[in-house]
């Protein structure tokens, strides 16, 4: 299934993808309608990669929080998280590769209670700071075991965040709410409560993959 959140971009990269594979089948010179054939065909299979957007099973109990996104883990890290949780956290942050789906799922049930678009620059995902100056959206949800902050952040090559949500609205663990096109990052701001259930290098699922379980 493609993403409804990446579908005219899918059409119009996929539309662009078939115009080289007939033009290289139409073209006489074996040195230019060969390669011409196999770039067409590789543009469209990566389209078909990146939008995908498999179905997920989040776990059934909520006292976790799960993953926002898929991709590994490259950051952990304690830090005081002021612009939502106001208190000290442990930031989780996870790079998603181009290869890797990119629909972003809701980490924990409850309430958006913080919903804001920061303008930044477009530095690779990876660099630690990357989180503070790069294009995002940070996203702040009340659940019934208290206040947690996750964000989706632009990459290098990413140049487009997609996130319909609203302040108020109720959201569901593992629910699809958004994107971030080529390549990007998530991070994740829980509070010390919080116990990790992951480590630095591990790959995780979006909707699935617990992060955080509560330390009772």
């Amino acid at each position: 299934m493609i993403t409804k959140y990446g579908l005219n971009t899918f059409l119009i990269s996929s539309a662009f993808a078939v115009a080289l594979i007939i033009l290289g089948v139409y073209l006489n010179n074996a040195w230019v309608k060969y390669p011409l054939i196999i770039i067409g065909i590789a543009f469209f299979l990566f389209n078909l990669n990146f939008f995908r957007d498999p179905e997920r099973t989040p776990p059934t109990r909520d006292d976790v929080i799960v993953s926002p996104a898929d991709g590994t883990v490259i950051i952990i890290k304690d830090i005081l998280e002021e612009e939502f949780v106001n208190e000290t956290t442990t930031q989780l942050s996870i790079f998603m590769s181009p290869l890797n789906v990119h629909v972003n799922r809701i980490p924990i049930d409850g309430k958006v209670g913080m919903m804001k678009y920061i303008e930044g620059e477009y530095l690779v995902a990876s660099y630690e700071k990357a989180d503070k100056r790069n294009e995002r959206t940070e996203i702040g949800i009340e659940s019934k075991h208290g206040k947690m902050m996750f964000t989706q952040v632009a990459g290098f090559v990413a140049r487009r965040i997609v996130c319909p949500l609203n302040e108020g609205e109720s959201v569901k663990m593992g629910n699809r709410f958004g994107m971030i096109k080529f390549g990007s990052r998530s991070d994740v701001f829980a509070p010390k409560k919080w116990k990790l259930k992951v480590k630095l290098g591990d790959k995780v699922t979006a909707g699935e993959t617990i992060l955080f379980e509560l330390d009772k």
